[in-house]
């Protein structure tokens, strides 16, 4: 799967029937604050960046990513990452309870109340100062790459083999593709313009367009 950017735009999935944003509460059951809650603060002990974490969610059998709701897949990739990165063995994530003491307790330094706030508040940034230039200008057609990796990958399926044009340079930012493999490398990246009719064919609206933010090895000259 290439996460849940695809939805929506993917042949028998249907659209995505959002609620009115004025409406919609931020959680729909307590349990989902709570999923939210440990997700944050099993990342903040620095074991995993954020494209790993969408990695691990995708990562699932398709059945079980498309059965689950939003924050089941949360709670999936972060089973995933507690037991890969060794802060958890598959047998506690079952028994839902310590079986024995971490064999690195020093190496776990969780953040109190104030600093998590503040790590949550701050974010991170992700451009990067490399000296890369451009391949593309604004007002460039390019057509995105039809790629297929078995990793991860930022770029929406439904945009695959579609051509578009370059409507603004953002830099050189992390590049998501390789940073979900504890790669840390930046690419340049631009905000793409689509026409509903080039995504979707006659079925898309004449009036309408959609904007994607999409690395350059995701594109190629139109």
């Amino acid at each position: 799967m290439d996460g849940v950017h695809d939805l929506g735009g993917f042949e028998g999935l249907g659209p995505i029937n959002a609620e009115p944003e004025a409406e919609e509460p931020t959680f729909h059951a307590e349990w989902e604050r709570r999923a939210l809650a440990v997700t944050l603060a099993s990342a903040m002990l620095g074991r995993w960046n954020l494209d790993i974490s969408r990695h691990a969610r995708e990562r699932q059998h398709p059945v079980a990513y498309l059965s689950n709701s939003y924050y089941e897949n949360w709670l999936a990739g972060l089973e995933t990452l507690l037991v890969e990165s060794g802060l958890l063995t598959a047998e506690e994530l079952s028994a839902g309870k310590a079986l024995s003491a971490p064999t690195d307790p020093d190496t776990i330094d969780p953040p109190g109340p104030e600093k998590a706030i503040a790590i949550v508040g701050k974010g991170a940034d992700t451009a990067m100062q490399t000296g890369q230039q451009p391949r593309f200008q604004i007002g460039d057609g390019v057509r995105v790459r039809n790629l297929h990796p078995s990793g991860h990958i930022r770029a929406p399926r439904y945009t695959r083999d579609r051509v578009g044009e370059v409507f603004a340079y953002h830099g050189v930012h992390v590049f998501a593709d390789r940073n979900a493999h504890g790669e840390h490398v930046g690419e340049p990246l631009y905000g793409v313009r689509f026409t509903a009719r080039e995504l979707w064919g006659a079925d898309g609206d004449a009036m309408q367009n959609v904007a994607v933010d999409l690395w350059e090895p995701h594109l190629e000259p139109a």
